[in-house]
């Protein structure tokens, strides 16, 4: 039986403990708003070239002209599984016209190609780089987490970010025509 100095003891580092985690997690950002560094935002997309499932490389800058949503995503991440049915479905809503989604997977490509056989979907897939700096760190995911979005203008430049999955709301502010937007 612990006598009552001891309880005491006991009960303080419990209390000092609980406040310590507590003054640790509010130290925290929310991962919700974990975007690139306001220094990337407005900034012109870095020259970046990715190759598709068969090899062929593909430049970033050669969807100029059009909005452009690049997803970051893998096979093993389920908010990234979640997340893709919407971008089919708002790739579909555009068809060929701007914007377009552009899938960027971060992963093994015999991962890719296994759930791609599976669960097809409507848009470019390419394969980012996972090594330092890996694709999604350049493009300002600093806390490296998946899925990861960026949304470029038909100019080039970065116009916002987002860690974690899109919501509808945002796919659908993020992907309206310029005369919806707000």
């Amino acid at each position: 039986m612990l006598s009552r100095g001891n309880w005491l003891i006991l009960g303080l580092a419990v209390l000092a403990a609980a406040l310590g985690g507590y003054a640790q997690h509010r130290s925290r950002p929310p991962a919700s708003t974990a975007d690139a560094p306001p220094t990337l935002l407005g900034q012109p997309l870095p020259p970046l070239s990715l190759p598709d499932l068969d090899g062929a490389s593909h430049r970033l800058d050669s969807y100029r002209g059009r909005r452009v949503l690049l997803n970051f995503w893998a096979s093993w991440c389920a908010p990234c599984l979640r997340e893709m049915p919407a971008l089919a479905e708002a790739q579909a809503k555009f068809g060929e016209k701007a914007p377009i989604v552009v899938g960027i997977a971060m992963d093994e490509p015999a991962r890719i190609r296994a759930f791609l056989a599976a669960h097809p979907v409507n848009y470019p897939i390419l394969i980012g780089r996972m090594g330092p700096p890996s694709t999604s760190l350049l493009l300002g995911n600093t806390r490296q987490v998946l899925p990861y979005s960026v949304l470029i203008d038909a100019d080039g430049r970065l116009l916002a970010t987002q860690a974690g999955p899109l919501s509808a709301t945002q796919l659908a502010q993020w992907l309206a025509p310029a005369k919806d937007r707000h």
